[in-house]
């Protein structure tokens, strides 16, 4: 997908199995080729990344998501994670540690930041990218370049 393409990012409440992340990617891949704005196919691609975000990308310079559209694509990972009692609107904040992909819930972060599991260099992921080129800029961030900022004492 090129740069400019328009991306969602979905994210999962715990990670995936083999199994699951198998079976989420037929459905994903089948619900996907058929998408669609006012009858007109959406260039898109499909990704699973880390056994636990799902990235949908559209090139709108061939066609436009449409508000219907959208919606669709939105049930159609919902469907995806309800089949596998999974809740893909999950908005934790994930992050690299020695031991592989913690999650921390949003609203958590701060004391996750103050009893040190968030420090300045723990890499975060990135799900507020909004484009193709975004996320290949700025997909793994270190805390301290993220939203995560505003949570660590600056040095005077």
């Amino acid at each position: 997908m090129p740069d400019h393409a328009r991306l969602w990012v979905y994210q999962a409440n715990r990670p995936l199995t083999a199994s699951e992340e198998a079976d989420i990617r037929l459905r994903l891949d089948s619900a996907f080729d058929d998408w669609a704005a006012h009858g007109q196919p959406l260039t898109n691609a499909v990704e699973i990344l880390a056994h636990r975000v799902v990235l949908l990308a559209v090139d709108e310079q061939a066609y436009a998501a449409s508000g219907c559209s959208i919606d669709a694509s939105t049930r159609i990972i919902r469907e995806a994670g309800t089949a596998h009692s999974l809740d893909f609107f999950d908005r934790s904040v994930l992050f690299e540690t020695a031991d592989g992909i913690s999650a921390v819930d949003a609203l958590k972060a701060k004391a996750a930041v103050l009893d040190g599991r968030i420090s300045p260099d723990t890499n975060i992921y990135n799900s507020q990218v909004k484009t193709v080129g975004e996320y290949r800029t700025s997909w793994l961030l270190p805390a301290a370049e993220s939203w995560l900022k505003r949570f660590f004492t600056p040095v005077a």
